[in-house]
């Protein structure tokens, strides 16, 4: 390449030699570089040439021209950008108007001044470096231009920068190439970095390697960027050098990096991750107000996020990137650690972010703190986070506010989340404007929001159109959610289509949906695989299932003998496993568990539990309930009450109630009665009920006609 001959022949000349080894140099050239594949999460500010103050190191006499050290200042701040990308480039500081120097520095400017009048190359080249800091560019060139003349290569970095900042890049390029060739880091780093602007990566590549072999925090930088844009695994080395060096973009895009090799961000083919949370246990369940607070402020899965990562965003995070604040902050609310989360939440939210300003208030309202949490929505609403947006009509909706939330929900879909057209559709469907809601639904569905696809099927199956709706439910399935998985189970077992249906049923038990569980159970157990079957229940059980529960718990009493009553004397037995199952289903309010808990009490010998589980199953409309209570209690010597016990059983069609009933009123010599009982308990049956109860009829009727 022909820059290498040139390195060569410069070198040989000697026009410009390095005679003390020089520190670091920071330069930057003027181009925006974006993160690559995290253009959402950062943008950097445009870059500008640093302007190299040369000092000089050592007073010697007659030696002004072989004191070449160089100093470098680096600046974290950005020239004229938003904060986050400032140390992409270090930008040569100017003074600001009006602003008064020290008597040191006026003094010492005076001296340079007069030494490089009298010649003096050093002095030129540090009076040069000041003037064009203050933006005094006319002055400033003499200066550099005849320190350069003289070998000084920060100087001829520093005309580079002045050309540049004229508007004469090739020009500033030249001297670039002049001040790299002879080792200057900084020169090496702007010049690459003008290749590549040119659209010449290898002339870039080379320069930038220069310049991060050299130990130039920047160069490591852009190379590592330039890198990364070609998607080479080398990027990660330089990047890491540069963060080593302090350097904040390059330490929160290391970062990144470790995230993104330790777990890939999860995508789905059909709909986003995140949209839509589990929308209920009933069938047809159409969801609620999405916030996407299951997302987090950042994408991937929380294990990625931990470990080397989490050291370089708080690097980052530390300097003042508040993008990195951002991530860390959602890493220690992943780990549980809601305060220190809030402090980086809230230094991010307060540089500009957005996110962060969300993230903050999602905290605040699972602390409590509703009003705190809506402020900081309001405020990152305000910068156009659609997540906030969202959060807000929520929010409101919750207080009956429907006009305010709808307002919002606008919003969040004006700033591009889809999550906005799903919450207006359940606001809609809410209120009954089902026609609205169709559209709102479908809007987003198009979009590619699950869990709008499949409130839309449910609409439209509710609307008798089965046909419509199918096509939502698998698109919405196979985007990943589970309510339509499970959705589709209940069409296709309406269509008596079993096998399809259990199909969609173990894909949504998969997923962790407990009714799905509960029926691909119940499907196994009729099949005759018990063990299979009984994993499922557990699993719809273990989710909160109260028909699962009991249904386990009649697998697990299938399997062991019947107890026998208590021995005189004898322990009252531990409960069995599967009556702790039972119980878990009563508790839950499931009337044939409490029956079942009650009968299995009344066997142990514990009368008042069996007693306070029948009573419960019987107040909820038992009938089974009610007649066991009935027994209960006539043991007991309670006659009255079972009656009344019984007569509410029999009255719901229980055979064995009523036949009680016609026992107990002919023992009582209330014969009439007596047989009206008898006549109900022959109607209702079973076959051995309705055979005694037309004898004992019988033979009242020959009583009474006696």
């Amino acid at each position: 390449m022909v820059f290498m001959g040139d390195r060569a022949t410069l070198l040989e000349t000697g026009r410009f030699v390095q005679h003390r080894v020089h520190r670091s140099e920071n330069a930057a050239f003027g181009v925006s570089v974006t993160e690559s594949n995290e253009t959402t999460d950062t943008s950097e500010t445009p870059e500008t040439p640093e302007i190299i103050k040369a000092t000089e190191t050592a007073e010697t006499a007659g030696c002004a021209a072989t004191v070449e050290s160089t100093e470098f200042t680096e600046n974290t701040g950005s020239a004229g950008g938003t904060g986050d990308a400032g140390d992409t480039g270090a930008v040569g500081a100017t003074e600001a108007p009006g602003s008064a120097e020290s008597p040191e520095s006026a003094e010492s400017e005076a001296r340079h001044r007069r030494a490089a009048d009298a010649g003096d190359t050093a002095s030129m080249s540090v009076l040069g470096a000041l003037l064009l800091r203050r933006g005094d560019l006319d002055g400033a060139e003499p200066y550099l231009r005849g320190a350069t003349a003289d070998g000084d290569r920060a100087a001829a970095n520093n005309l580079g920068v002045l050309l540049h900042q004229r508007g004469y890049v090739d020009d500033a390029a030249g001297w670039w190439r002049i001040a790299a060739v002879a080792g200057s880091a900084a020169a090496a780093h702007a010049l690459g970095r003008h290749y590549r602007e040119r659209g010449d990566e290898p002339g870039a590549e080379y320069w930038l390697r220069q310049s991060a072999e050299q130990g130039h925090a920047l160069g490591a930088y852009a190379l590592a960027d330039l890198l990364e844009h070609r998607s080479d695994v080398g990027a990660e080395r330089w990047l890491r050098a540069a963060a080593e060096q302090g350097h904040r973009e390059a330490a929160y895009r290391l970062a990144r990096m470790l995230d993104r090799n330790a777990a890939d961000d999860p995508h789905d083919a059909f709909g986003h991750p995140g949209l839509g949370p589990g929308a209920g246990d009933r069938p047809g369940a159409t969801g609620r107000p999405v916030a996407r607070r299951d997302d987090g402020p950042v994408a991937g899965p929380a294990t990625g996020r931990v470990g080397e990562a989490e050291q370089w965003y708080r690097q980052a995070a530390a300097r003042g990137h508040r993008r990195a604040a951002l991530h860390l902050g959602a890493i220690l609310e992943q780990r549980g650690e809601p305060k220190e989360a809030g402090r980086w939440y809230l230094i991010s939210a307060k540089a500009g972010e957005a996110r962060a300003a969300c993230a903050l208030g999602f905290l605040l309202r699972d602390a409590g703190d509703e009003e705190s949490a809506a402020v900081w929505w309001l405020r990152a609403a305000q910068d156009g986070d659609g997540n906030a947006a969202n959060a807000l009509g929520a929010l409101h909706a919750a207080r009956g506010e429907q006009q305010t939330a709808e307002r919002w929900y606008r919003a969040a879909m004006d700033a591009g989340d889809v999550n906005g057209a799903y919450n207006l559709g359940l606001l809609c469907a809410a209120q009954d404007r089902t026609p609205q809601a169709e559209q709102w639904y479908r809007r987003a569905a198009y979009a590619g929001h699950r869990e709008a696809a499949n409130a839309l099927a449910v609409l439209l199956l509710q609307a008798g159109d089965a046909t419509g709706a199918e096509p939502w439910f698998s698109k919405a399935a196979e985007a990943g959610s589970v309510d339509a998985a499970f959705n589709l189970g209940i069409l296709y077992a309406g269509r008596d289509e079993d096998r399809a249906a259990l199909v969609w049923y173990e894909r949504a038990a998969a997923a962790g949906h407990t009714e799905a569980a509960l029926q691909v159970g119940m499907a196994l157990l009729h099949q005759g695989e018990e063990q299979e079957a009984e994993r499922h229940l557990r699993c719809a059980a273990g989710g909160g299932s109260a028909e699962a529960a009991f249904r386990l718990a009649g697998v697990l009493d299938s399997r062991q003998p019947p107890p026998g009553p208590p021995a005189l004397g004898e322990p009252m037995p531990e409960k069995t496993e599967c009556e702790e199952w039972y119980e878990r289903a009563a508790e839950q309010g499931h009337r044939r568990a409490q029956v079942r808990v009650g009968m299995l009490a009344a066997a142990r010998g514990d009368v008042d539990s069996a007693a306070r589980w029948y009573r419960e199953a019987a107040e909820s409309g038992s009938r089974n309930g009610a007649f066991n209570l009935g027994l209960l209690l006539a043991r007991e010597g309670s006659e009255r009450e079972a009656a009344l016990w019984w007569s509410r059983a029999a009255n719901d069609g229980h055979g064995r109630a009523a036949l009680r009933l016609a026992l107990l009123a002919a023992r009582r010599g209330e014969l009439t009665e007596g047989q009206r009982w008898c006549a109900r308990a022959v109607e209702l049956g079973p076959a051995e009920v309705a055979e005694r109860a037309a004898r004992l009829l019988e033979a009242l009727h020959q009583e009474l006609t006696a």
